[in-house]
């Protein structure tokens, strides 16, 4: 009985120290939180900055003229690449805190993995949203980026919690109907970038976190 429990224990070690080494678990609930509330407040900005210019469209949803850069296109830009930054930042800073509370290394053969994946269809994701921009079309922006942040975290999802997997399956849903009902893009992108981390982070602060 002894021997049986005694293997029992050692397959569950061994299971363990597997899922460490394939998996990055220093991931942080609260990550997902700070994002979405970052995201929550770059949403209000960039709703106060839209209104300011006064965008309009017509019955197609086709731009009656084109964005100014300087009034509207480039605060837009510096707002979205500040929010990147700020909560690139803060899940650094979780993940690092998390990591030293578990005694996990950060930075490993996985977590480059992650990275990689992650970065992959964010990079094409920004080149296509510039091309966006440069032919004065932001009816799509929200769309695109809620559409390719889905597909990043699907492909970064196999190296962490299975629960990143399913917040791209949402993120690319959301995006999908921001593509379709286009006057509420920044409606959607709120609903993505802000309540939807917040939602997925509690659930993983409540269940690896604490």
């Amino acid at each position: 009985m002894e021997t049986n429990s005694k293997k029992n224990h050692d397959l569950k070690d061994i299971k363990n120290m597997m899922e460490r080494s394939s998996r990055f678990l220093s991931l942080s609930g609260l990550s997902g939180i700070s994002a979405g509330i970052i995201a929550l407040i770059g949403a209000l900005i960039a709703y106060l900055t839209i209104d300011i210019g006064k965008i309009k469209y017509d019955e197609h949803f086709y731009l009656l003229q084109p964005l100014p850069f300087e009034k509207i296109l480039f605060p837009l830009l510096i707002l979205g690449i500040s929010m990147v930054i700020l909560a690139l930042g803060s899940a650094l800073f979780f993940s690092w805190r998390k990591a030293r509370k578990h005694r996990l290394p950060l930075w490993t053969h996985t977590t480059r993995r992650l990275l990689i994946h992650l970065f992959i269809p964010l990079i094409a994701g920004a080149f296509f949203i510039l091309i966006l921009i440069d032919r004065n079309d932001g009816t799509l922006v929200a769309s695109a980026t809620l559409i390719f942040y889905g597909l990043a975290l699907v492909n970064a999802g196999k190296y962490t919690f299975g629960e990143i997997h399913y917040l791209g399956i949402s993120e690319i849903i959301l995006g999908i109907f921001a593509g379709i009902f286009v006057h509420y893009g920044l409606v959607f992108w709120a609903l993505g970038f802000g309540l939807l981390h917040i939602l997925y982070g509690s659930v993983m602060y409540f269940r690896y976190d604490r």
